[in-house]
């Protein structure tokens, strides 16, 4: 090799050590992991959900579990489904209301993160919309959503089971009667 060849690999060396001195001078330690418990008992679709880490419309991600332990009204639904816009309103008035207080109820779209951050910002929806996509559909299923058909919603006790599921439109006198036996 002539002196140009080696002086040239020296200087790509030098230049590729002083990326990874930079790289491992300025790497931040990553953030720790979500240390959950489960609460006993609680196994299959629950435990599934509580495992999930979701964007909301904004794009933030949130962790799921951060529910454990509260009631849960759950929706699956999807902005082009017309039951599940039509339910909303009162979807957003249960979660502000007193039975709020006492539920958390949230939405997991299935639809992608433009379509339902659009409609986010259209509508005023009171309670935490998550995007999943297409994983939302089969976790829909893992709740007993064979048909994968919309809105689907699921009332989870705060002991993490699922007291009853729901496929359609909801009548809410028939869901005020369940969440008062919770």
């Amino acid at each position: 090799m002539n002196q140009k060849h080696i002086a040239a690999y020296a200087v790509v060396a030098l230049l590729f050590g002083a990326s990874g001195a930079y790289v491992g001078m300025n790497k931040k330690e990553p953030a720790p992991p979500l240390t959950t418990t489960m609460p006993a008992g609680v196994t299959g679709p629950v435990a599934e959900l509580y495992k999930q880490s979701l964007p909301d419309a904004a794009g933030k991600t949130h962790a799921l579990a951060q529910y454990q332990g509260k009631a849960m009204l759950v929706n699956f639904w999807a902005p082009w489904c017309g039951p599940c816009v039509q339910e909303m309103p009162e979807l957003s008035a249960l979660a502000a209301g007193d039975e709020g207080k006492k539920l958390q109820v949230i939405g997991i779209g299935i639809d992608s993160a433009t379509n339902i951050a659009d409609f986010s910002n259209k509508f005023k929806i009171s309670y935490p919309v998550f995007v999943a996509g297409m994983a939302g559909t089969e976790l829909s299923r893992q709740f007993g959503n064979g048909a994968g058909g919309l809105p689907y919603t699921v009332l989870i006790g705060a002991d993490g089971q699922v007291k009853k599921t729901y496929l359609g439109r909801l009548k809410f006198d028939e869901l005020r009667k369940d969440l008062a036996s919770l």
